[in-house]
């Protein structure tokens, strides 16, 4: 099964965040702003964006 895949960028700094948040925010690969991954979009990877929406900008991403 392939998932379809997006561009998560930071764009709002970690600090003064509950440690959660931050973590969740390691976990994507971020940590700094302007950072951005490319990934798969998985219910995991969904619930990690929901989590941290406000702190971050998602695109869709194509090969």
């Amino acid at each position: 099964m392939t998932y379809p895949k997006a561009k998560i960028t930071q764009v709002k700094s970690t600090i003064n965040r509950p440690k959660n948040q931050k973590a969740t925010i390691k976990a994507l690969g971020l940590g700094r702003i302007g950072r951005s991954k490319v990934k798969d979009v998985t219910p995991q990877i969904l619930g990690m964006i929901k989590k941290v929406s406000h702190l971050i900008k998602v695109e869709e991403h194509k090969d």
